[in-house]
């Protein structure tokens, strides 16, 4: 699986993270034996009598994040259309309390290794959000466009920013969730692969991060941009 690291910047903290959240994966039994929660250790899901069932535990994420993927919930993210290997990064990044806020860390600090496989690929097959329902401001949408070009957003998260592999789905999330993430990135609060998301947005302006925000949030459905 390839790991992004900048040009001319050193990738071995991405290399480090990317290579436990593999073995993690390598490491995972199949769908078909993956314990409930609380369920005996060996005992499948099917003649488990844990207090939850996988599909409550998944109900009980989409309560926040969006029952079809998409988030109505302020500075939460939608989930829909995010690759399966960003997901179990970001969750393996959770339960081990790197990044995140309180409320997530305590959610996926008891997760097994096949909890994480699990839920990512239960992520992977939510359907992509939709763009939002209020129209985009050309001027912000230009200036976001102009800045995504210049900073090469579309070399690692697709010329659609629809993710693949560790980068995540940037057309359609929530605009100030997006804005949120950036701000972290900028100050340095938040975990990426290397310091590559750092170093690419400490440069920019808030009204830069405000602009950019507002333009991958309002990209075309994906049938209008070609896909």
């Amino acid at each position: 699986m390839p790991v992004h690291a900048a040009r001319g910047r050193r990738p071995d903290r991405a290399a480090r993270i990317a290579s436990l959240v593999l073995a993690t994966c390598a490491a995972a039994a199949p769908l078909a034996a993956w314990p409930q929660a609380g369920a005996p250790a060996g005992r499948p899901a099917a003649a488990a009598s844990g207090p939850a069932s996988f599909e409550q535990r998944f109900a009980v994420c989409l309560a926040c994040h969006g029952a079809s993927g998409q988030s109505q919930t302020p500075l939460t993210p939608s989930l829909g259309g995010q690759p399966a290997f960003f997901a179990m990064t970001q969750l393996f990044l959770l339960r081990d309390g790197r990044r995140g806020e309180p409320v997530m860390i305590e959610q996926a600090r008891g997760m097994s290794n096949d909890d994480l496989r699990a839920f990512a690929d239960a992520i992977s097959k939510l359907p992509p959000p939709r763009p939002p329902t209020d129209e985009a401001d050309p001027l912000r949408f230009e200036r976001g466009r102009a800045l995504a070009v210049q900073h090469r957003c579309g070399v690692c998260h697709n010329p659609d920013f629809s993710g693949r592999e560790q980068m995540p789905r940037l057309a359609n999330q929530r605009e100030d969730y997006l804005l949120k993430a950036m701000r972290e990135f900028s100050s340095g609060k938040r975990l990426g692969y290397g310091a590559a998301m750092t170093q690419e947005l400490s440069g920019l302006s808030d009204t830069d991060l405000t602009d950019l925000a507002h333009f991958f949030a309002h990209q075309p459905p994906a049938n209008a941009a070609g896909r």
